[in-house]
């Protein structure tokens, strides 16, 4: 901002005589403008005068294929032309037409001058040829050195507001760009704090519902153990009683067969006897199942109660509790799926080793589930990132709907049908990753499959 300015002035003339007469009108001697500043103080007397302008650097070119050569030159040494004097008919060469026209391809900011007695273009021709209105005049032939002096400190000075107005746009322009970058990396900032505080207040929300369920479960669990419990044994009762009951019952069929009792033929008909005796233990061993389901969904919440209540941590071999878990769950596998294990060597980590197991049943369980009629494949992949393992089981089944996968961790949630799903598994799996400092996500595509990460620090102590 602060360079001097450029006087600078490129001259392209055919004529020697030009060339003098152009360099005494912008270059005088420092003599004659002593003497003449002498002269006028004898006879007016002395007076503080204005500084004096800095002298022009006067550049000669006979040619248009010269002058360009002069501005390349200048251009590559970064000492710019401020202005051009080019002579209009010059005929050996380029004329002054395409002369400004290969300039004006090095040098855009080039301010020029025609110098023209006569041309053969119209001065409109000439705008139309190099539509250069702002960086175009004309000096006529003969010229008064005024005109000329005139026009070089025009010229010159304009060149310079030209550059400074540049250098300020660009300095604008990077200030607006670091703004601009500045605000953008702000708004990533921000942006990436609502996307952590909501992913927080997610985790919240889950581990509210984790801790109520929990204290709900203890409550109900006990509750329903009682009843369930003297139910189941007042049915297996029941069917030692009705296997006496029947031992009577043929006792007194062969005794109806024996005195050839109408009455009592009549009446083991009416009651349908021979269908209680087949369907009453069904409905004893239907009623036992249920009950035992019962049992199991008790067992479950229990489970679900008990998460932050086994403090036994114990270093373990994750892939070894990954195999006896699939032994465990074989006869679910056996008929519906392959499973491909792509095992990476692994540290042993520091957890509670059966809710783990608790954790791979859940997930290749539903993996099994989710697979269709045909035969499919459970792929399980581990592998070590810094201070963390990470578990992968993926299927190949039906997959989950985009609103269903917001949901998976819920309580009690479940795509499965009624009867089929107490919608505690995934919200355990939960529970227990999160008290191992870790992590559960999914991912999943309707048709393709579905894929279940687990992240576990490998020492708790760390954390």
């Amino acid at each position: 901002m602060n360079q001097p300015p450029n006087r600078r002035i490129l001259l392209i003339d055919d004529t020697p005589s030009i060339h003098e007469d152009f360099r005494k009108i912008l270059k005088p001697p420092l003599e004659q403008n002593q003497a003449l500043d002498a002269m006028e103080a004898a006879l007016f007397g002395t007076s503080d005068k204005q500084p004096q302008s800095p002298l022009f650097e006067l550049d000669s070119a006979y040619g248009g294929q010269e002058g360009l050569q002069l501005l390349e030159t200048a251009m590559a040494a970064q000492l710019p032309y401020a202005l051009a004097f080019v002579d209009m008919r010059m005929p050996q060469g380029w004329d002054g037409a395409q002369t400004i026209e290969e300039l004006w391809k090095v040098d855009p900011n080039l301010q020029v001058v025609v110098c023209t007695a006569y041309s053969d273009y119209s001065w409109e021709e000439l705008l139309f040829r190099l539509r250069a209105h702002d960086r175009l005049l004309i000096l006529k032939k003969p010229f008064d050195n005024i005109e000329v002096q005139q026009m070089a400190n025009t010229l010159t000075a304009k060149w310079d507001m030209a550059r400074r107005a540049s250098l300020q746009t660009s300095q604008l322009e990077l200030l607006v760009e670091q703004r601009t970058q500045a605000l953008t990396q702000t708004s990533q900032a921000l942006q990436l704090e609502i996307d952590e505080r909501k992913q927080l207040e997610s985790q919240l929300v889950q581990s509210e519902k984790l801790a109520s369920l929990g204290q709900l479960a203890a409550g109900v669990a006990h509750e329903i153990n009682n009843p369930v419990g003297f139910i189941s044994s007042n049915l297996g009762t029941l069917e030692g009683y009705f296997k006496q009951l029947q031992q009577m019952l043929d006792a007194y069929r062969q005794a109806e067969a024996a005195i050839g009792d109408d009455q009592l033929q009549a009446l083991r008909q009416r009651l349908d006897l021979d269908f209680l005796r087949e369907d009453i233990p069904t409905l004893i061993h239907e009623s036992k199942e249920g009950i035992g389901r019962v049992a199991q969904i008790v067992k479950d919440l229990k489970d679900f109660s008990r998460v932050d209540t086994d403090q036994t941590w114990q270093w373990a071999n994750l892939q070894q509790g990954i195999d006896s878990t699939l032994n465990i769950v074989a006869s679910e596998l056996k008929y519906k799926a392959d499973v491909i294990k792509h095992y990476a060597p692994l540290p042993e980590i520091e957890c509670l080793a059966s809710q783990l197991n608790q954790v791979v049943m859940n997930l290749v369980i539903n993996a099994a589930q989710a697979i269709g009629p045909e035969r499919g494949t459970i792929t399980i992949s581990d592998g070590v990132d810094g201070e963390n393992i990470w578990l992968e089981i993926a299927d190949n089944g039906c997959g989950i709907a985009p609103d269903a996968q917001l949901k998976i961790f819920d309580p009690f949630f479940t795509t499965k049908p009624v009867g089929e799903g107490t919608g505690l598994g995934l919200s355990l799996s939960y529970g227990i990753v999160k008290k191992h400092h870790g992590e559960i996500s999914v991912s999943s595509e309707l048709g393709k499959g579905t894929t279940f990460r687990v992240v576990l620090p490998i020492r708790q102590t760390a954390v």
